[in-house]
């Protein structure tokens, strides 16, 4: 079914794998607005002025994409406090802000939160990051199974792998992750448009699927 028309809020979308969802999107003739600290609606997800902010620029909202993420090393208790913060609380209580916006207007409309492969799978020295993001992901299935039923507000996670965008370019280019090519783990490292693609999936307005967590990881995670 087409998007066009469809009021679709990228939060943190400002980086590579949100440029590329939302040309995607565009492409199909949704209304996207972006939202980051640098790029598009300026805003801090964790605080709720801006969320609400955030939300009052998309009164009609369908679809919510929460790209918000930022890895972190175990360093400190601060560090740990932050990154609840950043890859828990904010991308999950503006998930249930829009949800709840989205049933007083009878919208029957798709969230999508992002994860990461470090909360698929155990990757040592991830305990900071990957914890947060495995607590997002189990407050996920409840917003959704909160959402499901005639409500009808879809809710999933999208974990990628390695992607060739945003925060893994880094380390792409520094050749920390060459061994999982080398060694044949998967084929290639993933690219922005095999995470915009799922998004999409995720947002079409006839999708069946609520409550899942997506690897796109070329299989990194089995």
């Amino acid at each position: 079914m087409p998007l066009n028309g469809l009021e679709i809020l990228l939060a943190g979308g400002g980086g590579g794998l949100g440029s590329a969802t939302a040309e995607l999107l565009e492409r199909e003739g949704a209304r996207v607005v972006i939202a980051s600290r640098s790029h598009g609606i300026h805003a801090d997800i964790t605080l709720e002025q801006d969320r609400n902010r955030l939300l009052d620029a998309v009164p009609e909202i369908y679809g919510l994409v929460v790209f918000t993420g930022t890895p972190a090393r175990w360093s400190s208790a601060e560090m740990l406090r932050l990154s609840m913060e950043v890859n828990y609380e904010g991308p999950i209580l503006l998930a249930r802000e829009a949800a709840e916006r989205m049933k007083a207007r009878g919208t029957q409309g798709a969230i999508v939160l992002f994860s990461t492969m470090q909360a698929v799978a155990l990757f040592p020295g991830s305990t900071i990051y990957a914890g947060a993001k495995a607590a997002l992901q189990h407050a996920a299935k409840i917003l959704a199974k909160e959402c499901r039923g005639p409500t009808n507000i879809r809710v999933n996670v999208l974990a990628p792998g390695v992607t060739a965008a945003g925060m893994a370019e880094a380390s792409i280019a520094s050749g920390k992750y060459d061994k999982f090519v080398q060694e044949g783990v998967i084929h290639r490292f993933g690219q922005a448009a095999d995470v915009a693609r799922a998004v999409r999936f995720f947002l079409e307005p006839d999708n069946y699927i609520t409550g899942q967590v997506l690897s796109v990881d070329g299989g990194i995670t089995l």
